[in-house]
């Protein structure tokens, strides 16, 4: 299997860590994202939304994390991370599309305008979108640390797709100047998933 990456692509990580707690070996191809490798005809033929990851299977093309995550998941024989019983699967997909529809919008302006901005060159943060980012993300994250108040896992089956995919835009928080520094049960959370081995091999 071959995946089309950046190291600093949040979405590319959350796939790169399901992968590497499975155990499956998988072909990195780097897209310079700093350079416009996303616009490539040849790469635009595997992904017309310019954007990574894009994993590359025996002639199948797939993009969408979160997609990827699940095929990675259901191909791994005795695999708890995608649980089967169809509760705890409803459960895990619930955590996935929150984290696209309400998690990650916040998380994407604010990591954009404090910390990738700055990386590329591309000058100082917006101050009105920055606001829009805090708005968003602090909503969003205080629901997810409620959610965490005595959980362990975001999911009731334990460790799951749904935790590498809400963790893994977090590594920059510092630098992108998340305001979740105050959620405990959240840092908590994150604190678990930052011993994992899946998180520390994939620090970018």
């Amino acid at each position: 299997m071959r995946l089309y990456y950046h190291p600093r692509s949040t979405c590319s990580r959350r796939v790169l860590m399901t992968a590497h707690h499975l155990g499956t070996e998988l072909d990195l191809v780097l897209v310079d994202l700093i350079q416009g490798a996303q616009h490539a005809p040849d790469f635009l033929q595997l992904n017309p939304n310019h954007r990574v990851p894009v994993l590359e299977h025996e002639g199948f093309v797939l993009w969408e994390s979160y997609a990827i995550m699940q095929y990675l998941a259901d191909r791994a024989p005795g695999s708890d991370l995608y649980p089967r019983d169809l509760r705890s699967r409803a459960d895990v997909n619930r955590w996935l599309f929150w984290c696209g529809q309400d998690f990650m919008p916040g998380v994407s302006l604010l990591n954009w305008e404090n910390a990738i901005k700055a990386l590329a060159g591309l000058g100082a943060p917006d101050a009105e979108a920055v606001a829009r980012g805090e708005g968003l993300l602090t909503e969003a994250a205080g629901i997810l640390d409620a959610h965490l108040t005595r959980r362990e896992w975001i999911c009731g089956a334990g460790l799951s797709l749904a935790d590498f995919a809400l963790g893994a835009p977090l590594i920059d928080q510092e630098r992108a100047r998340l305001p979740i520094a105050d959620l405990p049960h959240l840092q908590r959370w994150l604190g678990r998933l930052r011993a994992l081995d899946a998180w520390k091999a994939t620090v970018a």
